[in-house]
C-alpha cells in the first residue's frame, strides 16, 4: 500500500466521503451513533471524523470496514453491530471507536517503521516474523494491523494480492499505486521546515511539560511537544494566558478543543505545512477562516478536547498529511529550540545552543521556558 493511500494526503483531497457511502448504499449509508461532541453522527461522519483527527486517508479506512464487516455494500450488516472491525473489547464499542482503535494499530505500524521503533510483528498464534528491510511505511501498516487479528496463515491471505485486502482495495477505489505516481514522495529530499515560534507570548512562563509522543491517539507518531502555562493549581484550571500562531497561515479548523493552522493558505489540512494545537478552550479560541500572522492569539490552553489530566497545550506538526516527528530528519525547532525526544513517550528535551530543558509533566523549575524579543 503506497503511503499516500494511508495517510490523509493530497491522493484524498477530492474525495468526498459521504457521496461514496451514499452510492454505495450499504449497512453504512443508514448507521448513526451518537458521539458526545457530535450528538447523532452518521456512518460517513464518522468516517470522516476519524480520517481528519487522525489524517489517515478515509479510502482506506472504508476498505477495512468492508473487509472485515462489509457495511459498505451489504444491506445486512456482517459480524457484530457493535464490533464492526472485529475488536470486541467493552471500551471499543460501537463504529467511532472500533476505527479509532484501528487507526492506532495502523500508526503504530507506519510510524513506528518510518522511526525505526518497529521492526518486527507478532501474529495472534505466537508466531514472529521481521519486516522486511525494503518495505514502505504504507505497506508496514498495513502488516502490522492484520497481525493484531490473524494467525500467520490467515495473515498471509488477508495481504494476498489477487484475493486479499489489496484486491478489495483495488476494486473499490482502482490502482492506489497510480494515485501515487502524482502525489509521492509526500515529502521531498529537500524540504525544510518553516521558521516557527514557541507557540505562546513573549516573557511568560510556561513548562515543558511532555517531550515526543503520539500525535493523536496515544500511539504511532511521536510528532507532539507539551507545554504548560505556570499556575499554582495543579491539574485542570481556566487560565488567562494565550497561545499564539507559530507561523502565519489560515485556520482551517477551529472546534472540539483543536486549532489548526494552514501555512501556504489553501485551505486543505492535506497539503503542505500544518500546524496542530490540541487543548484549546471554547471561549476566546480563533474561528476557522481566519488569517493569522506569527504571534496572533489563538486560544487559552485548557483540558478541552481529548484526554488531559491538565491545563496544557498538546503542538504537532504535519506535512501533505503525514505526522513529522519531533525528532527526526525534520527537527521540530521553535525559537531555536530544537527537540530530542527520550527513550519512552514524553521524555526528552529541548537544546538550544549550551541550554538544556528537560521534559517533565509535573513542570519543576528546571523545565521552565521563555519566550523572549530577542529570541531567533
Amino acid at each position: 500500500m503506497p503511503d499516500s493511500e494511508v495517510v490523509y494526503s493530497p491522493s484524498a483531497l477530492d474525495f468526498d466521503v459521504k457521496s461514496f457511502v451514499d452510492q454505495s448504499g450499504g449497512y453504512l449509508s443508514e448507521y448513526s451513533q451518537y458521539l458526545a461532541t457530535t450528538g447523532i453522527t452518521t456512518g460517513a461522519e464518522v468516517i470522516q471524523r476519524v480520517a481528519t483527527e487522525n489524517s489517515i486517508n478515509p479510502r482506506l479506512l472504508l476498505a477495512l470496514l468492508e473487509y472485515q464487516s462489509g457495511w459498505v455494500y451489504g444491506s445486512e450488516p456482517g459480524g457484530s453491530l457493535e464490533y464492526p472491525l472485529g475488536r470486541e473489547v467493552k471500551r471499543d464499542e460501537g463504529l467511532y471507536k472500533q476505527l479509532a482503535w484501528a487507526v492506532n494499530q495502523l500508526s503504530i505500524g507506519y510510524y513506528g517503521w518510518r522511526e525505526g521503533r518497529l521492526t518486527e510483528i507478532k501474529f495472534n498464534d505466537g508466531v514472529t516474523a521481521r519486516l522486511a528491510p525494503d518495505l514502505n511505511s504504507g505497506t508496514a501498516a498495513l502488516q502490522y494491523y492484520f497481525a493484531q487479528f490473524y494467525d500467520s496463515e490467515r495473515w498471509l491471505a488477508a495481504l494476498d494480492m489477487e484475493n486479499g485486502f489489496p484486491a478489495l482495495y483495488e476494486a473499490m477505489f482502482g490502482s492506489p499505486w497510480v494515485r501515487a505516481l502524482s502525489v509521492e514522495p509526500l515529502y521531498p529530499p529537500d524540504l525544510v521546515q518553516p521558521p516557527l515560534i514557541l507557540p505562546f507570548m513573549v516573557d511568560q512562563i510556561w513548562s515543558y511539560s511532555g517531550g515526543p509522543h503520539g500525535a493523536w491517539e496515544r500511539d504511532g507518531a511521536w510528532a507532539a511537544v507539551d507545554f504548560a502555562p505556570g499556575s499554582l493549581v495543579p491539574g485542570c484550571f481556566d487560565t488567562d494566558v494565550y497561545t499564539v500562531a507559530a507561523a502565519p497561515g489560515l485556520i482551517v479548523r477551529s472546534d472540539d478543543g483543536v486549532v489548526t493552522i494552514d501555512l501556504d493558505g489553501d485551505g486543505r489540512e492535506q497539503t503542505g505545512w500544518v500546524l496542530l494545537y490540541l487543548h484549546l478552550a471554547e471561549k476566546g479560541r480563533v474561528p476557522a477562516g481566519t488569517w493569522v500572522e506569527r504571534g496572533d492569539l489563538l486560544g487559552h490552553p485548557s483540558c478541552e478536547g481529548g484526554f488531559s489530566t491538565g491545563t496544557h497545550l498538546h503542538f504537532a506538526r504535519k506535512y501533505n498529511g503525514e505526522w513529522i516527528m519531533a525528532d527526526g530528519p525534520l527537527p521540530f525547532v521553535l525559537s531555536g529550540w530544537t527537540v530530542h525526544a527520550g527513550d519512552k513517550a514524553y521524555e526528552g528535551t529541548l537544546i538550544r545552543g549550551e541550554r538544556t530543558i528537560p521534559a517533565n509533566p509535573l513542570s519543576p523549575f528546571e523545565s521552565r521556558i521563555i519566550r523572549r524579543n530577542t529570541d531567533p
